[in-house]
């Protein structure tokens, strides 16, 4: 028997929707197509080049070799600026709608299987909702996206590392939402994939965390390290509320 928390927080990706592995050149492909200035004519390939040493510069000034503690964001607008005025490219569309068609070709994604049946299923039981990602994109673009694909979301709120620096374990954007939901910790339960940033992230920081383990990738043979609930299918946490 479990206590019914007054609000459940998701993950987005793996969790929320299963993403394909990510592209980032097919992404890149599809922008280029939008370019309204290419002087130098680059290609998809030499800019995924570029990207892939700013990549490895930004991470060894933020963690060094402690690859799996990144609690800092570096939003996809900033990445994305450097990378196209470094090549002298400019697009036709805004900043925000380059963003979406970046991710929706790099990274298309669907619903994970019975997740809609859980959100109307928490809807009618009086259980507010919400999400916190780690993530490049915008707070805006990630709505957008969670709307499109989840469209009878009663989401509150949806906080993206990106436009609010620190990323999970970090304890600061797991208070960020504590703020917006104006409840205690231990009123929240945490759903994720990422045994470190979702599931070590939200006991931390006092919320009651679930492991949600259908769409991970491959097994790394990694576990959280502490309590926590385990569901292969969202229709397990229906039958524990």
């Amino acid at each position: 028997m479990y206590q019914k928390p007054e609000m459940i927080l998701f993950d987005y990706g793996q969790t929320l929707t299963r993403e394909e592995k990510f592209n980032p050149v097919r992404g890149t492909q599809a922008m280029l197509k939008h370019a309204k200035s290419n002087p130098n004519g680059v290609t998809a390939l030499q800019i995924q080049k570029l990207a892939d040493t700013l990549s490895c510069e930004i991470a060894n000034a933020l963690i060094g070799d402690n690859r799996s503690r990144n609690l800092l964001e570096i939003s996809n607008y900033a990445f994305h600026r450097y990378l196209y005025e470094y090549y002298e490219v400019e697009f036709a569309e805004s900043t925000e709608v380059m963003e979406r068609i970046f991710w929706d070709n790099a990274a298309p994604g669907r619903p994970t299987e019975n997740i809609e049946k859980l959100l109307v299923h928490l809807q009618e039981i009086g259980i507010r909702t919400g999400v916190i990602s780690n993530i490049t994109a915008s707070t805006n673009t990630l709505t957008n996206r969670i709307n499109e694909l989840l469209p009878y979301n009663h989401f509150e709120f949806i906080l993206a590392s990106s436009d609010y620096i620190f990323r999970k374990p970090h304890k600061r954007i797991f208070e960020m939402a504590l703020v917006k939901a104006k409840l205690s910790a231990e009123q929240i339960w945490f759903c994720g994939d990422n045994p470190i940033c979702d599931i070590e992230g939200a006991y931390n920081a006092g919320m009651k965390p679930v492991w949600y383990t259908a769409c991970m990738f491959e097994n790394t043979g990694i576990a959280p390290s502490v309590p926590y609930l385990k569901i292969d299918d969202w229709e397990e946490l229906i039958h524990m509320l």
